[in-house]
């Protein structure tokens, strides 16, 4: 038996980046095996490969330039001259897949993508993946793909729409862009790419058993089932292990050979001339059949997870060799030298020219300006043009638009009597999609059926099937189809079926949508309303989840516009604001419906009609934060919100009759962002105020609209909280225990008066 080769002293050290390096150039000089005569350029690079010694040799070079990058990140992070060390080293493969796809196809990425983007560079004149990674290494203002915010790996003329690192959270939005590039031509709407892209995607192997993946997957082929298209090409780039969790030998591909109606490809990405042929098979499949297909790309991790992952303290002196040995610029090298088209001295050269164009881009880029002021930091979150969107509010659909999607001029709904408030939500979203032709409204059973409360009732008649229609229960893609239609440039009107629901698919706009302009530096924007039935007070159809009073996750997304009307007509002037937030701007908006209030018709007595309203003009708006005020009182003024504004109306009745007090009752209708000048402007003159929030005790919105308050200079005046328990929402009329009440309003007005 021979005795196992003993393992060099340089190669046990702790910089395995260093070694990695030498390692290269080692294999390169000591290589002698035979050679070839050199191929020509359209000529195949080895016997039997598909790739061709031009392509080949460019190939080589990205996979050159994403190493380098690598190598220098970690030389220049302990100098505080970049600062970010992921890299791409071992996944330079996935150059490949950018090959042979377009720069017009959206590209979706995860953060091994090095030999990918300094591949997809090459499809534009002009230019340069070694500088524009710099800049971004260096967290630069001049960073093309962030301007700073963050490294990744993004480009607005290519096509690559910049990703966080929340594991998979990206491939929901990835599968809403493919179908978008279906859908767009289907309802005349024209794509900013052409009609045949496709959509890539790619992650590792551990992310493909996230549940957020997963959703993606069954959604993809529950899609590809009903024989519908969704040309989205799933990279997974599968080198074993993420961070330190190794993925099971024969996973990946256990788990997804054999899926129905997703597609399966095998490529070795550790291999060029093995390798090309199999990703072209992929892609061309994808583009062919407008199927959705997963490439199992296989490739390794050298240089640990990340310049922190110190590799050598929970693996094996001997594992790390093994991975190491399979390091794909190795075989690419001895392709290179097998083939005849290069040789050592030519290879070795351009390892070394490109090493110094990356330590000169990076020195160049740590020369530029950093974000050092707070507004710059912000500018790209949460633009606002106020006049655009105040004009684009106005705006008025077509006539004979309108009389279309109403049935008749005699049935515009400002010619009707006053109405509750789910009626007008449904006559403003009629009013909408006759202004938007590019605007689309999906969720659970919103099609036929109009939703759960019947509020989206007739709008798939009126606009048809195809910009009015059901997904599949998952609200995670019903999200993620908002961005992607967002992304192809139509303006989409989701639905969450409730309140609770939200939370279930969070991400999705928290780390994603309402983070798309900011990591964009503005150059993509993924705009929105989300519709979601919201908040408690039902009366025969309980629990929790129907009864959800929470809207603290809401509340800390940055970026997001929140707005909880609680009359009709609020509801229609506030859905116009939120359309032209997401046309003019980009926004995304979360448009709180109070089920409650929709089908409130009285105020304070049976039969009084008084929470009826006539349908506002075509051209009347709301200011984005402005409120509404009942009264005109000084004596005690009530803040609050959706259910709360009928209360207090009924409860400042109350107080006026017990106390002699003037009110004043005060709409926020607008709770992100909170308008704090607003609040402050209705503190100031008040004697006594009462916060109504029916959220729960801690983190609602109450708490914002004290804080306003105090840092305006007006926390010295008396004032009471009337707020929902720290609790679940149980069933049957126990849930009316743990939220507030008329009664609970006019309780905390006798403690202010000492009674």
């Amino acid at each position: 038996m021979t005795a196992a080769k003993p393992i060099p002293a340089r190669m046990k050290g702790l910089n395995r980046a260093e070694i990695c390096d030498v390692n290269f150039q080692e294999f390169v000089r000591d290589w002698n095996g035979q050679r070839d005569v050199a191929p020509a350029p359209n000529e195949a690079i080895l016997d039997g490969s598909a790739l061709d010694a031009k392509g080949f040799r460019e190939l080589f070079e990205s996979q050159l330039i994403s190493r380098h990058l690598d190598l220098m990140a970690r030389v220049l992070r302990v100098q505080n001259k970049v600062f970010y060390t992921i890299g791409s080293s071992g996944h330079e493969g996935n150059a490949m897949v950018a090959r042979l796809t377009r720069h017009t196809d959206p590209a979706f990425l995860h953060y091994r993508s090095g030999g990918f983007m300094a591949e997809r560079f090459r499809k534009l004149p002009g230019m340069d993946p070694i500088m524009d990674s710099a800049l971004s290494f260096a967290a630069s203002k001049d960073d093309p793909a962030s301007g700073g915010r963050h490294k990744v790996w993004g480009s607005k003329p290519l096509w690559v729409l910049p990703q966080t690192s929340t594991i998979a959270s990206h491939l929901p939005k990835a599968l809403g862009t493919a179908l978008a590039i279906e859908q767009g031509p289907r309802i005349g709407h024209e794509l900013p790419i052409p009609n045949d892209s496709i959509a890539i995607c790619s992650f590792g192997d551990a992310s493909s058993n996230h549940a957020t993946a997963q959703t993606a997957f069954n959604a993809a082929a529950w899609t590809a089932y009903q024989k519908l298209p969704a040309p989205v090409l799933f990279v997974c780039e599968d080198n074993g292990i993420g961070i330190s969790v190794k993925t099971p030998s024969g996973w990946v591909a256990q788990n997804f050979r054999h899926r129905q109606d997703l597609d399966y490809f095998y490529a070795d990405g550790l291999d060029l001339a093995e390798g090309y042929g199999q990703v072209q098979a992929a892609v061309e499949h994808c583009r062919r059949t407008r199927r959705p297909t997963f490439l199992h790309l296989r490739t390794t991790r050298i240089m640990g997870h990340a310049g922190t992952d110190f590799e050598i303290e929970w693996r094996s002196i001997e594992e790390l060799c093994a991975v190491e040995a399979t390091d794909p610029l190795l075989r690419s090298a001895a392709i290179a030298l097998e083939s005849g088209l290069m040789s050592k001295d030519e290879i070795l050269a351009l390892y070394e020219d490109t090493r110094k164009k990356c330590f000169a881009a990076a020195h160049d880029a740590d020369s530029r300006p950093r974000l050092t002021e707070l507004a710059d930091v912000m500018k790209p979150l949460a633009p606002y043009t106020p006049d655009a969107v105040r004009k684009e509010a106005a705006r008025t659909p077509e006539a004979a638009r309108r009389e279309q999607a109403f049935g008749g001029e005699g049935k515009l709904p400002e010619k009707q009597p006053a109405r509750h408030l789910a009626i007008q939500i449904n006559n403003a979203l009629h009013d909408l999609f006759a202004k938007y032709p590019q605007a689309l409204l999906f969720g659970e059973d919103v099609a036929l059926k109009g939703g759960v409360y019947t509020v989206t009732k007739g709008l798939q008649k009126a606009f048809s099937g195809k910009r009015v229609f059901n997904t599949l229960l998952d609200e995670t893609i019903i999200l993620g189809l908002a961005q992607g239609y967002a992304n192809m440039g139509m303006l989409p009107f989701p639905e969450i079926q409730y309140l609770a629901y939200f939370h279930n698919a969070c991400d999705q706009i928290r780390g994603e949508a309402a983070s798309l302009q900011f990591f964009s530096n503005g150059q993509y924007r993924n705009p929105m309303v989300m519709r979601i039935a919201s908040l408690g007070y039902q009366r025969g159809f309980g629990g929790h989840f129907h009864n959800d009073n929470s809207i603290t996750a809401l509340r800390d997304i940055p970026g997001l516009v929140v707005g909880c009307p609680s009359r009709g007509d609020d509801a229609a002037t506030m859905l116009r604001t939120m359309a032209a937030l997401a046309q003019v701007d980009g926004r995304v908006c979360a448009f709180l419906e109070p089920i409650a209030l929709y089908m409130a018709k009285d105020l304070y007595e049976p039969g009084d009609g008084g929470w009826l309203t006539e349908y506002p003009a075509p051209n009347e708006t709301m200011e984005l934060g402005e409120g509404r005020v009942y009264g005109d009182g000084d004596d005690l003024v009530i803040f609050t919100f959706g259910n709360g504004v009928p209360m207090s109306l009924r409860a400042a009745k109350q107080i006026q009759a017990k106390h002699g007090w003037k009110t004043r009752v005060v709409d926020l209708r607008w709770l992100v962002p909170l308008n704090e000048t607003y609040i402050r402007a209705q503190a100031k003159n008040a004697k006594r105020m009462i916060i109504v929030d029916e959220g729960r005790h801690s983190a609602g919105v109450g708490e914002g609209v004290v804080t306003a308050i105090v840092e305006g200079g007006y926390g010295a005046r008396p004032f009471q909280r009337v707020v929902g328990a720290d609790t679940f929402t149980p069933l049957a009329g126990a849930a009316f225990l743990v939220i507030p009440s008329d009664e609970d309003i006019v309780a905390a007005a006798d403690r202010l008066a000492g009674v």
